[in-house]
């Protein structure tokens, strides 16, 4: 489908053709038909909401019922380099009636589904804002809200200038009749959080990302690091990831694409072109989650022998003792 703006490559997996392998009892859900949309930065603020919102319909019309959009979804990633950063209070919003917000909220009850989106949250104290994720029903309601809490700090990804490490933990909401959580990019690589948010229950996680390119260390590719940390994680913690990202150059960097879904066996149903706009479109079998826990993965857990989990870190520069 072709907007006036953007050609999106559409992809899809209907009908879960990777089965459930694990599966001893019958299916209790119905499945959950997610989407989510690779865009690039439009510094034509008209122009690039009018693409986020054809993503979101070419979704909606294969029928997701959630769409999933990419880390600060209306504003370039100011955290690119230091000069960026230094401007980033301009593109501050306030919650719940701030653009991002009400962009979703239009999308949401004009489609009928939910709409999941990232801004740039102020703090009420005027200082360093917060990276949030929304989520927004179709009646409007803001059913999710949820701050990044691992804020990145090296060449490239200057967020520490920009934001505050989030305070909203781990929070586990339904949407569609699927338990979800919605941490942040750099929240992604942490198995810690995705542990934390397999023990509440959640059976979908959704990570709006901004990554690409190492600027310091050109030569370094680490897309396929990212792929298998995330799926790594989900496997674990029998999880399905939806890892929506952007596409082209800001700053000094390239940001690579390869938005994908996985599912709780660690298997990438999709995966998006590196350097295109595209929208990926997935049922996703809810009791495979179920499936592949009854495995023992948390059953089977000793938590009385991981207190060094939460010992202070050796920094990397000094000898370890």
């Amino acid at each position: 489908m072709k907007s006036r703006l953007v050609d999106y490559t559409l992809l899809t997996s209907f009908g879960s053709p990777l089965g459930s392998p694990g599966r001893t009892d019958q299916s209790v859900h119905d499945p959950l038909r997610v989407g989510l949309v690779q865009m690039r930065y439009q510094a034509d603020e008209r122009a690039h909401d009018e693409a986020l919102r054809a993503g979101v319909r070419l979704a909606a019309a294969q029928g997701a019922r959630l769409v999933c959009l990419p880390e600060l979804t209306r504003s370039p990633y100011f955290a690119a380099d230091k000069g960026l950063a230094a401007d980033a209070k301009r593109y501050l919003e306030d919650l719940p009636n701030g653009p991002t917000t009400q962009l979703a909220a239009e999308l949401a009850a004009e489609l009928g589904i939910a709409v999941h989106a990232s801004l740039y949250e102020r703090a009420t104290d005027g200082g360093l804002g917060y990276n949030t994720a929304i989520c927004v029903g179709p009646d409007g309601e803001l059913l999710a809200r949820t701050r990044k809490l691992h804020i990145p700090r090296f060449p490239g990804y200057h967020e520490d200038l920009c934001f505050r490490p989030g305070d909203t933990g781990f929070p586990v909401t339904t949407v569609a009749g699927a338990r979800c959580g919605f941490p942040t990019c750099w929240d992604e690589w942490f198995p810690e959080l995705a542990r934390a948010y397999g023990l509440q229950g959640a059976q979908l996680l959704v990570h709006p990302t901004a990554i690409g390119s190492e600027v310091d260390l050109p030569d370094f590719d680490t897309r396929p690091m990212w792929e298998h940390a995330i799926s790594a994680n989900g496997l674990a913690n029998a999880l399905f990831m939806v890892v929506p990202n952007r596409v082209g150059r800001e700053g000094a960097g390239d940001f690579y694409g390869s938005s994908f879904i996985s599912d709780p066996y660690g298997r990438v149903m999709l995966r998006a072109p590196r350097d295109r706009p595209a929208v990926l479109v997935a049922d996703l079998d809810l009791d495979q989650c179920r499936d592949w826990s009854e495995f023992g993965l948390l059953r089977t857990r000793r938590p009385e022998l991981y207190g060094a989990l939460t010992d202070p870190v050796t920094p990397w520069e000094q000898p370890c003792r």
